[in-house]
């Protein structure tokens, strides 16, 4: 989702050596996704934002992939899209995913990145002949990373300055969000929904042939604070989860509307938060991340969450008869 910190790109790059490989996550779930036959594809494209670029500043291959994106798109070269092409031996793959994009990037121009590159319509790279599309998208739309950032609070208490909710860095996104009465990331939630309907509808019209499945977001928010790991109060905490799971809910009622499957990655991965150990949570805070060496972008997916994320989409496309959603 949103990638503010993506401007420090080019800083931390030789923050690579002095990262420690740790083992991956994901490990036991990828393992059980060994057991049935993947169905045969031609031509796969990833549609998305930075939980499917899985955004990275820095890992252990480099600067973020520019095979398919500009740099300041941030795509990990180890993200889910790309696990799932090598795993299905797609002739071939384009992965127009990006940090910060909207549903609106998909039909225009992502420009303004963080180091000036423009990513092109991501509907660009789907065709006629394309039989596998992936999509995350619509966190963004609702704001939802943005307002995930202004949960932290630097001290371990509720601001003592002010009651109104300044946000980043001293937290109180909850006093920010309900302002008045009104709760401003539930109404965008449900503003979001008809974006994302019609976004998959226009995919249908240009990839007729394709199996579009939606991508749900991973369980990562938790309910509380845990500091150091995740500076903020625990009722900042317990209204982001809510949002969280809101938005989830949000993006498994378009998909239906939209005529495409769901990917439940939420449902499967309980207790990989942000607050879990290094070498369990699925997501990073802050700093390098133990699942690969690498520098990330706050609340996004690391290594493990990536490869998880792809265990479950091969996962889906092993168990599920497609004609159920013809």
């Amino acid at each position: 989702m949103t990638t503010r910190p993506l401007a420090l790109l080019g800083l931390l790059a030789p923050l690579v050596g002095a990262l420690l490989v740790a083992p991956g996550a994901g490990s036991t779930v990828a393992a059980a996704s060994q057991e049935r036959r993947l169905p045969a594809f031609t031509e796969y494209v990833a549609l998305g934002d930075s939980w499917t670029a899985d955004v990275v500043l820095v890992d252990r291959y480099g600067l973020p992939d520019t095979t398919h994106a500009p740099i300041d798109c941030a795509q990990s070269k180890t993200n889910y899209p790309k696990i799932v092409a090598e795993a299905i031996s797609v002739p071939v793959f384009r992965d127009a995913s990006c940090g910060s994009a909207t549903t609106k990037h998909f039909r225009r121009p992502q420009e303004g990145l963080p180091l000036g590159g423009t990513n092109p319509p991501q509907f660009d790279r789907l065709s006629r002949t394309t039989d596998l599309v992936s999509v995350g998208i619509g966190g963004n739309d609702a704001g939802i990373a943005g307002a995930g950032l202004d949960c932290l609070n630097l001290v371990p208490v509720a601001n003592p300055v002010s009651d109104s909710g300044p946000g980043l860095p001293l937290g109180g996104c909850k006093a920010k969000y309900t302002a008045g009465g009104k709760d401003q990331l539930a109404q965008r939630i449900r503003a979001s929904e008809i974006k994302l309907v019609k976004a998959l509808r226009q995919i249908r019209r240009r990839a007729p042939l394709a199996r579009i499945l939606v991508m749900d977001y991973l369980d990562v928010v938790p309910d509380h604070g845990c500091y150091p790991t995740l500076p903020a109060t625990d009722e900042d905490m317990a209204y982001i989860s809510a949002k969280f799971r809101q938005l989830n809910k949000m993006v498994h009622r378009a998909a239906r509307r939209g005529g495409a499957e769901v990917v439940n990655t939420y449902r499967q991965s309980a207790g990989h938060d942000l607050c879990q150990a290094p070498q369990v949570r699925w997501a990073e805070t802050y700093g390098p991340s133990a699942n690969d060496p690498a520098v990330g972008v706050p609340a996004h997916p690391n290594a493990a969450g990536a490869r998880a994320q792809a265990a479950y989409l091969l996962q889906h496309l092993r168990d599920t008869d497609p004609d159920v959603f013809r």
